[in-house]
């Protein structure tokens, strides 16, 4: 009867534990907020993208490149079985249309599963370098590509895996074969990584690659995801999205990082944009991550846009410049622009063109 009675002690306090773990992890994706719209003039969908657009990279001349298909653990996928692609976007057009990027024969298409991008332009040529996060059969790489525009092409150079990297998130990458990535899950199996989460372990982390040396320059963290660099290379920013913080880190001549500051916003922050002339940061966000994770189509997750302004001051500025409650774009992940052209990208749906320059069409 002792026996007994001691098992039950053990396993209602086990099972109190964990329903206070899910309830804290449900707060934490914000589950009770509801969105008010904020609309953009000259805003519409790109047509043929329609199973994400997970990431967007602009690089200096305005072509865009935009990772869709991807396929994550607890998340929605309208399209499981077909394969990932990259689209190219040429935002110097006056109606601009998604191509999809052909990929160098030997590269597994089928198992494409593409995730946070980056880009490097060699100085001496300006060859442009794709990176490219993958989780192939659930696992996790990094590919890096040569980009063809003559072609529309990306060539295949080389796939990176390592221990210190389980499940990235997103990457910067640094040089031609180096990069920092967002580390957010410490288990590779799904299972292990819901547990992770739901315990809310701060085992997320940032690393550095390069091939002679991989380290992990920051850590601590429950859900690394967004990460990118300042105009000037000097900072490195990333986001804690269940915390709900972007943090500032300095980054040093040997690739370590020290803490700069946190700022705290409102809203869960996927993947963070720089843009290269203000150094603003712009962030596509969650309003509600647990819609995104309990997918319901009669109460949709919503989206929303944020722009950071003066993030190394003591007064930065966080505007809400675009939100929608599901009914337009669904799980927004990235806010991308380039001379006044917003991208804005998500998860596992469309992906929304704004034109913020050009005046009010009239509707009427």
């Amino acid at each position: 009867m002792g026996k007994l009675l001691t098992f039950g002690v053990v396993v209602a306090a086990l099972l109190g534990f964990l329903g206070e773990r899910f309830l804290n992890y449900r707060s934490k994706m914000l589950y009770d907020r509801e969105v008010e719209n904020i609309e953009l003039p000259n805003c519409r969908l790109l047509k043929g993208i329609d199973y994400g657009s997970e990431d967007v990279v602009i690089l200096p001349n305005g072509l865009a490149f935009i990772s869709s298909g991807l396929k994550f653990p607890l998340l929605p996928s309208f399209a499981p079985d077909r394969p990932g692609e990259i689209f190219l976007l040429d935002l110097n057009e006056n109606d601009p249309k998604p191509v999809v990027l052909r990929i160098s024969r030997g590269f597994d298409l089928t198992s494409f599963n593409p995730h946070g991008m980056s880009v490097h332009i060699d100085e001496t040529d300006n060859v442009v370098y794709l990176f490219v996060v993958n989780h192939p059969n659930h696992g996790s790489t990094v590919e890096i590509f040569k980009f063809d525009e003559e072609n529309n092409s990306l060539l295949h150079l080389k796939t990176i895996t390592h221990d210190l990297l389980p499940s990235i998130n997103d990457i910067v990458a640094l040089g031609p074969d180096s990069f920092y990535a967002t580390v957010d899950f410490y288990f590779r199996a799904t299972t292990m990584k819901v547990i992770e989460k739901l315990l809310y372990l701060p085992w997320s982390s940032v690393v550095y690659y390069s091939p002679t040396e991989v380290k992990e320059v920051a850590s601590g963290f429950y859900f690394t995801n967004g990460i990118n660099i300042s105009p000037a290379r000097k900072y490195i920013y990333f986001v804690d999205i269940a915390d709900r913080a972007v943090h500032v880190m300095e980054k040093h001549d040997n690739n370590s990082l020290t803490p700069v500051k946190v700022l705290t916003v409102e809203t869960l922050a996927d993947n963070l944009d720089v843009d290269p002339f203000t150094g603003d940061l712009w962030a596509g966000c969650h309003p509600n991550g647990w819609k995104v994770f309990v997918y319901d189509p009669e109460n949709l997750p919503g989206s929303e846009v944020i722009r950071i302004q003066n993030i190394l001051s003591d007064e930065p500025v966080v505007t809400r410049v675009y939100a929608n409650n599901g009914s337009v774009l669904q799980g927004s992940s990235v806010a991308a622009v380039y001379e006044g052209k917003l991208i804005v990208g998500t998860v596992f749906h469309k992906a929304l063109l704004c034109d913020l320059n050009e005046p009010v069409q009239d509707t009427e």
